[in-house]
């Protein structure tokens, strides 16, 4: 047996199961629980097994369970239960207020928010159809004829064309290429785009045309559907011969076949059996933790409720019972019906809109802000970003703990031939974005060398040095070592040439993008690789011989020694026309140099430092070297070569010394340590004692590092096979401590559901809010175990994408998405709740205050549709506009300060002290409005001489009341709009308009005659008037003053940040716009909608100097800000504006 990626003369020796299995001559027989039998071209043989079919759903819910299932998320909320409870108490004799009032608001809750699930469900089934009526072409009456995948059965002959994708798990049997093999794109399973070699049995070969595939009646038998995508397991059995089958027969639906004309197979999975769907897990109902958090506040209101009704529930002091009452006698029965009488009076304490208004505006931060934000949008691919769910958006400013896939997520893929060292010389005049980083955190500026004149750049090249270039090398202190690494780079490796024989229109084909930016590399500096055979590589060498003079060489190559994880390294023989024999060889550092010839010190010395340097740049690095071979050292090892590979060994170790050494360019080493003595049991107990060992002794290390002033950051490394026992119960304490103590944790090769397990240990252990983001199927599971899921879109599949709730084309756009919209939606959604909270705490403590002067009697203040159009008509837009615009800064200085992120993590805007001020608010507000209004109304009386009853003062309160809670917006917000000022006078003018009709109307039924006419009566008083003014004002005060000390003694992060750029211009519209002239005309106009509102952000508040600076930033930029309490009045008076610069 040899490791994958060796020479093998047994394709399948190295996908047998180890022990108990039955073995015959040619012939795996599946093993337990079972195996499944598929008839190929033979749909009458597989009807009675009933596989199943090949549509696929992603959706959550269906026709049937929609209304079931999505009434039970409904009601996961607390505040949903209790809304049903009171709207069932209002229909009963003892409520004192109109069914219409609770049931009428909670109908419109839950029809909205079925909407809303009903269209986020719609999408992914518009998405599910796409790909369900996807056209194939299969088999029938000898000719191909195509249908839609979802009619696609187990055992079909299908033709998978050039770039299309498989439609199921299908069994490969022939190819237009002539040794049965075709390349296979995995970027929907793992991100990666190089090209996996998939083959043929040489039995299915001719299988290839209709006539011919009509022919075939094969059976197969193997395995089960399973979610394992690595292995396959079965027998195909062909005319009474049976034939091993191995992963290299199995293309797994969701790849796409790439340098291939056209493959023909057979279906052996279909629909939610093939692997990859096996691999995803249902959609799971995430809840946001604010939501949760939201739980409990509603649960502790409601305690309040309860306390207050318990308070209130005294009916002895209004009924002046005694103990020969019928009432007396039965005062338990009448308490208990009259609180909950004080319940229902007393249900608007919980505000019934609160989460229509939460949704409503967490579904228009997804489509308008987030979804058509041009700094997230990807222009190569034409990708913006997608909020696939807007539950999460205010978690997203909360994240503590990021789980990323590397290959394709953090890293694009993509590989760049950017700098290099020969002999010691390095070469290449370019910087890094990580340079570019580095020197920016440390307040230096990068001077950029400007490129040549006629630099070249591809996809693959981006080297600008002209020592180099257009065969300057020839002139340098080493041409024979450059024009030696050019050939290595030309020669040594596995690319297959495509398409026209020319620099400007050739494609390579490579099974890594590493392979294919070195060829190109080789190609640009004048050594063109242009053709392959089985046995010979051709390349164009220009200005070897001479300046100018360009031939094509034709490369003899002997041997090929794949690179594998255990020798990191790839190696050619190749013999030149003049009969020279060279082995070229590219690997790791570590590798490539201890195999160097003796006397090659000073240039070890030398190369390593490059190499690090280029290492902390953020390049990969890779070493090439080379050997001379004299004809009897190569055919004595040749000889070995071919034993070897007869025997099952290793063969490529056999010539490893005395290279020269010439470059640095990519990979670097990870350290594995694999057990390969005693029996199966006996190593997994030795690693297991490892890993403990290791784990207890990095966790003490990390401690110490813990308790000192400046230690240094730790990082933790672990492998699979490792994290497969430290994921035992008994160690995964002692994992979760030591990773919570590192600033960074690798995780190297390991399985999807060690991704997940990953993920869950630290939602679950260390209660911290968890992301993950990756972009192919083998992340799915991590994406799901997250609290916030994200997928990355764009040239890679779509797998992680569908499971995920955000979808970005590339990693960086994180940064915004989490900065910026994570930021403002956690504020923004933090804000409303408060509000929402002090709003309908301040209308029902009036409602309490009231009913010290009713003796408890259970009487209302209001008049029913005061109460029910509270809070959906007379103050709801303004608390949507507020959770729409709310910015306290702008998206550059979220980017550019982003400490302020920790605000989130640390709940700064959701804590039980903030509960409280906002509480104390309600509390002071309700007394003023309700005191102030009734106490001078004693006295008041109407035009005529009467004095005012119960319905002028409630009315009048009320008034006061919508006034002083729709301006309490405007001193609460930030950033300030025009539709803030639109909706607060609006709100205020709806209820005046509204009263207005409704008290000088009246109706037979349904209709509360007190309140006829009285907005007329009052509005005929100057004390009305005089009320309005005062009251409001008085009420406002308390909050005004709180703001002030607040920001001038315990200011927030983003206050002190507001206070060092007050004078500066909001800049996002800026980068915005800066962003849009970068696309091109069609693209502009396709975003011109997607720009965020127009409005400036105008910082209100209060602009003190505060004395707290130097605890923030202040110090950091040497703000000097001394204390003026003078000033105060003044400035407390005054609002920020930016200081926009005139236009010359």
């Amino acid at each position: 047996m040899v490791r994958s990626g060796n020479l093998s003369v047994d394709s399948s020796a190295s996908h047998r199961r180890t022990p108990s299995r039955t073995v015959t001559l040619g012939h795996i027989q599946p093993q337990a629980p079972s195996y499944r039998t598929v008839y190929c071209n033979d749909r009458d043989s597989n009807m009675p097994v009933r596989f199943k079919g090949n549509s696929i759903s992603t959706t959550k819910y269906n026709v049937f369970t929609f209304l079931p299932k999505g009434l039970f998320e409904q009601f996961r909320r607390i505040a949903n239960i209790y809304f049903l409870g009171i709207s069932c108490l209002s229909m009963t004799p003892i409520s004192p207020v109109s069914p219409i009032t609770n049931v009428a608001p909670l109908s419109m809750v839950l029809l909205v928010s079925l909407i809303k699930e009903a269209f986020e469900d719609w999408k992914r089934f518009q998405n599910d159809m796409s790909i369900n009526n996807s056209t194939v072409e299969i088999l029938q009456d000898q000719q191909w004829v195509p249908i839609p995948w979802r009619k696609l059965q187990v055992g079909d002959i299908v033709k998978i064309k050039k770039d299309a994708f498989f439609p199921a798990d299908i069994l490969f049997l022939s190819s237009t290429n002539p040794d049965g093999i075709c390349y296979v794109e995995t970027a929907n399973l793992d991100g990666e785009t190089n090209l996996k070699i998939r083959k043929a049995l040489e039995r299915t070969w001719d299988y290839l045309v209709p006539e011919k595939a009509s022919e075939f009646r094969g059976e197969i038998q193997c395995e089960q559907p399973n979610n394992s995508l690595y292995t396959f397991t079965g027998n195909l059995v062909v005319q009474k011969q049976t034939l091993p089958l191995s992963p290299d027969q199995l293309l797994l639906r969701g790849c796409s076949l790439r340098n291939t004309e056209y493959i023909v197979g057979a279906v052996v999975f279909t629909g939610h059996e093939t692997k990859v769907m096996m691999n995803a897990m249902n959609a799971p109902s995430k809840r946001s933790t604010l939501e949760k958090k939201l739980d409990k506040l509603i649960i502790t209101i409601f305690c309040v409720l309860i306390t207050i009704s318990i308070v209130t529930d005294r009916e002895d002091l209004y009924l002046g019972l005694k103990k020969s009452d019928w009432e007396y006698r039965n005062r338990l029965a009448i308490g208990f019906f009259t609180f909950f009488t004080l319940i229902t009076l007393f249900s608007s304490i919980i505000p019934i809109s609160l989460y229509v208004s939460i949704e409503m505006i967490k579904f228009i931060q997804s489509t308008q802000f987030i979804n058509r934000d041009l700094n997230m949008y990807h222009a190569e691919t034409n990708t913006p970003a997608s909020a696939r769910t807007s539950n999460l958006n205010e978690e997203l400013g909360q994240v503590e703990y990021i789980f990323s896939d590397k290959t394709g997520t953090l890293t694009r893929n993509l590989m760049e031939f950017f700098k290099c060292s020969i002999g010691g010389i390095s070469y290449g005049c370019g910087v890094t974005e990580i340079e570019r980083g580095i020197a920016q955190r440390n307040g230096l500026k990068v001077h950029e060398e400007e490129r040549s004149t006629g630099a070249i750049r591809e996809k693959g090249f981006n080297f600008d040095d002209p020592r180099l270039m257009r065969g300057a090398w020839r002139n340098e202190p080493n041409p024979d070592l450059c024009k030696e690494l050019f050939r290595c780079l030309a020669i040594c490796h596995t690319v297959l040439p495509e398409g026209d024989e020319s620099p400007e229109k050739i494609v390579y084909q490579a099974a890594s993008p590493d392979e294919a930016a070195l060829v190109t590399a080789a190609k640009n500096f004048g050594f063109f690789f242009y053709r392959r055979t089985p046995t010979m590589v051709y390349v164009r060498e220009s200005h070897v011989e001479k300046m100018g003079k360009v031939q094509d060489v034709a490369y003899e190559i002997l041997n090929v020694l794949e690179f594998n994880s255990t020798r990191k390294r790839q190696s050619v023989v190749c013999r030149y026309p003049d009969g020279r024999l060279v082995l070229y060889c590219k690997g790791a550092d570590n590798v490539i140099f201890e195999r160097l010839a003796d006397g090659m010190d000073d240039v070890r010395k030398v190369t390593r430092e490059h190499l690090e340097h280029f290492g902390s740049s953020g390049l990969r690095t890779l070493c090439l070297a080379y050997r001379d071979l004299d004809p009897e050292t190569y055919n004595s090892w040749n000889e070995k070569f071919i034993q070897a590979k007869s025997a099952l060994r290793d063969p490529c170790n056999l010539i490893n010394n005395d290279m020269k050494q010439f470059i640095i360019s990519s990979e670097s080493d990870t350290i594995r340590e694999a057990e390969e003595r005693g029996d199966q049991v006996e190593i997994a107990r030795v690693i297991k004692e490892e890993v403990k060992k290791e784990l207890r002794k990095s966790l003490e290390e990390a401690q110490l590092y813990m308790h000192t002033v400046a230690g240094p950051k730790l990082a933790l490394v672990i492998d699979g096979k490792c994290l497969m026992y430290a994921l035992d119960p008994s160690l995964r304490v002692t994992l979760l401590s030591l990773s919570l103590n590192c600033t960074s944790v690798v995780c190297c090769r390991v399985s999807p559901l060690q991704k997940a397990q990953v993920t869950s240990l630290v939602r679950k252990g260390a209660k911290k809010i968890t992301l993950s983001i990756g972009d192919g199927a083998n992340d799915v599971s991590m994406i799901q175990a997250a609290h916030v899921g994200i997928g990355i879109s764009g040239m890679e599949g779509m797998q992680a994408v569908m499971a995920s709730d955000f979808a970005i084309a590339q990693f960086r756009f994180l940064t915004d998405l989490l900065l910026v919209h994570g930021r403002w939606s956690y504020l923004r959604i933090c804000k409303v709740v408060m509000y929402f909270f002090y709003k309908n705490l301040t209308f029902t403590l009036t409602q309490f205050w009231f009913t010290f002067r009713t003796g408890f009697s259970g009487q209302r203040f209001y008049d029913d549709w005061f109460q029910s159009l509270y809070n959906v008509f007379f103050t709801a837009l303004p608390v949507i506009v507020l959770g729409l615009f709310e910015k306290d800064v702008s998206a550059s200085l979220s980017k550019r300060y982003p400490e302020l992120y920790r605000e989130g993590i640390r709940n700064s805007f959701f804590k039980w002290r903030v509960v409280a001020a906002w509480a104390t608010s309600a509390v002071y507000q309700s007394l003023v409005c309700y005191l102030f209004v009734t106490t001078s109304s004693f006295g008041a009386i109407n035009s005529s001489g009467k004095i005012f009853g119960l319905w002028d003062v409630s009315t009048l309160v009320f008034t006061c009341l919508v006034i002083a809670v729709n301006v309490r917006i405007l001193l609460m917000s930030n950033s300030i709009t025009r539709w803030h000022y639109i909706t607060v006078g609006g709100s205020i003018l709806a209820w005046l308009v509204f009263a207005f009709v409704y008290c000088g109307i009246t109706t037979p039924r349904d209709r509360n005659e007190n309140v006829y006419f009285v907005i007329y009566v009052l509005m005929s008083t100057f004390y009305f008037y005089f009320a309005l003014l005062l009251v409001p004002i008085v009420s406002l005060l308390g909050d005004f003053i709180f703001q002030g000390v607040e920001r001038w003694f315990f200011p927030y992060d983003y206050q002190i940040v507001q206070e060092i750029h007050r004078h500066e211009s909001d800049a996002s519209k800026a980068d915005h716009l800066e962003i849009e002239n970068e696309l091109t005309p069609q693209e502009a106009r396709s975003y011109a909608i997607s720009q965020l509102p127009r409005e400036l952000s105008k910082h209100t508040g209060f602009a003190f100097d505060s004395p707290g600076y130097e605890s923030f930033f202040a110090s950091q930029l040497g703000v000097y800000a001394p204390q003026k309490a003078w000033d105060v009045a003044r400035r407390a008076s005054m609002r920020s504006r930016p200081t926009v610069p005139k236009k010359k």
